[in-house]
This record gives structure tokens, C-alpha cells and sequence, in this order.
């Protein structure tokens, strides 16, 4: 009887071992996942909360000419890809005119697909001090088929010319490259015939060593209701119910950028911001072009307006200019000037 009462109290020797594994096991998943928060989630500085400073003289004069090329790109322009391949060498042509006119030479990246030329343009100011070490800022000027793509990506768009015409005639310590890609959208996204990828393979073939790569993807739709935005599980959990915030997304190995353009933007601009550097195969982390120069080795991060996650217009023909908030779109501009300053001058 003493003996089957030591047996009930207390369990064999095997029994003991395998709760111990299991113990172990649920602290070890513990500590991971502990760890994989802070990797994901913990980002230096505090966005910015409270009522938007009024815009000065500079920023309405920007705002301005931002909406000027949304509309001429997605009004007057519209729908332009492969299938509306008229349309998409207009804007090439537009983009490139854009370019000229602030006094670069421009460099056409030409490649074939389904039998017709598409075009990557690009333009630099080689660094004065480490032209090797090259930052890269990026947009697609290409659009979902049958959209005239305002948001998705004439803002991008407008962003990268109006950047690259703040930064004509500079001397940077490190070579400075912006360049419009096409074929971002489908049926070429993630696919080789996809202009980013094109450019990010020959950069790795060359063995460049590119130190930044910006994405700057659906940058102009914001709202300020409750339950604007959202976010593919479990990141619901972590970010704002509001869509007033301009977002820098990254894979893991995209980390230390992911901190280091977040850092400089809560310096420099005061504009909500969230970031995370999460698994690329996550929906919606790798769906610009930065996804192409992971696929190449580089660290490369998305600053995005979160797209489908939280503009009612996204891939659809009701993306017009006049839903876009061009005034917040300025804001974020001169947010990311700071940005490109920073890592152009080698500062981090």
C-alpha cells in the first residue's frame, strides 16, 4: 500500500525527464520568441504625436509640384504597362524630361520583355570622397492593369523626382543614384522581367556595393479614422488602428537599415512613423521593389504609405490624384531628403 501510494505521489524517473524536456522546451520557445519580438518590434525613438505643424512656404511649393506629376502621370498619362505600352514610354519619357530638366545626364537601363524594350532610368552623383559605396533611392512608374495608379506609384514617382531635383548639382561623400524602375506590378512581379530585379542582378554581377536601397512605394493616402489601417496577423497587435503614419518596412537581415532610416526620420520630421523589420515572407513586407535587392544579398528597406493595408483604392480605378494628400506627401518628402543626406554623407 506505502509503496503504490510513492508511486501516485510522485512520478517515475522517465516521466521526470520528459517534463523537464518540456519545461525546457516551452523557456527556450519563450526566450525565442522574446528575442524575435525585440528583433521585429524595437525601434529607436518615438513617432511623433499631436497636431501637424502648418506647412511653410518651401513645403506648399513642394506639395505643389508633387501633385503635378500624380496628375501627369496618372491623369494624363493613366494606365501604363506592358499592355498600354504607348502610355508606359510616356511616362518613361516624362520622367526622363523631368530629370534633364534638373540638369542630370540620364542613363537608360534597356531590356527586353514579350518582344518590346522597357527601360530602368537612371541618374548619379558619383561620391566625392567613396564613390563605391553607393546609395540607391528607387520608385516603379509602372501600373496595375486598367488602374491609373495615383497612390500606386505616381507618388513614389513624384517623390523620387522631386528628391533627385533636391540633390542636383550636390557633391556627396557617397555616390547618390535615383532611378524609376518598370515592371514592378504584375504579371512581372517577383519574376526576372521585373525592372528592380534586372537592376538589383546587374549591381551584384558588378559586384557593387550598394550601402542603402530605399523603396519608395504608395507614399500619398492617409486617414485619420479610427480603424483606417490594417495589418496582415498578428501585426495588429503592435501597430496603430489609424492610417496617419508613413511606415519603413524591412526583412530581418534588412535590420540595421530598417533602424537607421527610422532614426533619422523621428530626428528630422515631425510626421507619425512606424517600422518593422520583419520575415519577408510575411503578405505585403516584400511587395515593392526592395523585395528584388534582397533577393540579391542587399539590405534594402520599403517607405510606404502600407498600400492595400490601408488605402480603399489600392489596384483599382478609383486611384486618382484627387484622393491623395499631397501636403502630408510633402512632409514625408522632406522627412527623407534628411535620410538620403545622412546616408549619402557616410553618417551611418
Amino acid at each position: 500500500m506505502q509503496d503504490r501510494q510513492r508511486t501516485l505521489q510522485k512520478p517515475p524517473h522517465k516521466w521526470r525527464r520528459r517534463l523537464k524536456f518540456v519545461a525546457g522546451l516551452l523557456l527556450a520557445l519563450a526566450v525565442a520568441s522574446a528575442v524575435a519580438w525585440r528583433v521585429m518590434f524595437s525601434m529607436p525613438g518615438e513617432s511623433f504625436a499631436g497636431p501637424l505643424p502648418p506647412l511653410d512656404p518651401e513645403a506648399t511649393d513642394l506639395s505643389e509640384a508633387l501633385q503635378r506629376h500624380v496628375v501627369r502621370l496618372a491623369d494624363e498619362i493613366g494606365d501604363r504597362n506592358l499592355r498600354r505600352y504607348p502610355q508606359l514610354i510616356q511616362a518613361a519619357n516624362y520622367i526622363e524630361s523631368q530629370l534633364r530638366s534638373a540638369g542630370y545626364e540620364v542613363s537608360r537601363q534597356v531590356y527586353e520583355v514579350d518582344g518590346q524594350e522597357c527601360y530602368n532610368l537612371e541618374v548619379a552623383l558619383t561620391g566625392a570622397a567613396s564613390p563605391d559605396e553607393i546609395v540607391v533611392v528607387g520608385a516603379h512608374y509602372d501600373t496595375y492593369p486598367s488602374t491609373p495608379g495615383a497612390d500606386d506609384n505616381a507618388s513614389g514617382t513624384a517623390a523620387l523626382l522631386e528628391l533627385a531635383r533636391r540633390f542636383a548639382g550636390s557633391q556627396p561623400r557617397r555616390t547618390l543614384r535615383f532611378v524609376a524602375f518598370t515592371n514592378e506590378e504584375p504579371p512581372y512581379f517577383q519574376k526576372p522581367s521585373m525592372g528592380s530585379w534586372s537592376y538589383a542582378h546587374r549591381s551584384r554581377e558588378l559586384n557593387e556595393n550598394l550601402v542603402c536601397v530605399l523603396s519608395l512605394e504608395t507614399l500619398g493616402y492617409y486617414s485619420d479614422e479610427a480603424e483606417s489601417q490594417r495589418y496582415p496577423p498578428p501585426l495588429g497587435v503592435v501597430y496603430p488602428s489609424v492610417g496617419d503614419f508613413v511606415g519603413v518596412v524591412g526583412n530581418v537581415a534588412s535590420r540595421p537599415l530598417v533602424h537607421r532610416v527610422l532614426s533619422s526620420l523621428r530626428k528630422n520630421l515631425e510626421f507619425p512613423t512606424e517600422a518593422g523589420a520583419v520575415p519577408g515572407v510575411m503578405p505585403g513586407v516584400g511587395w515593392s521593389d526592395h523585395w528584388s535587392f534582397w533577393q540579391e544579398g542587399y539590405q534594402a528597406v520599403m517607405i510606404t504609405d502600407t498600400a492595400v493595408f490601408r488605402n480603399p483604392n489600392y489596384h483599382r480605378a478609383s486611384d486618382t490624384p484627387d484622393t491623395l494628400d499631397y501636403a502630408r506627401m510633402a512632409r514625408v518628402v522632406e522627412g527623407l531628403e534628411h535620410v538620403i543626406l545622412e546616408a549619402a554623407a557616410g553618417e551611418w
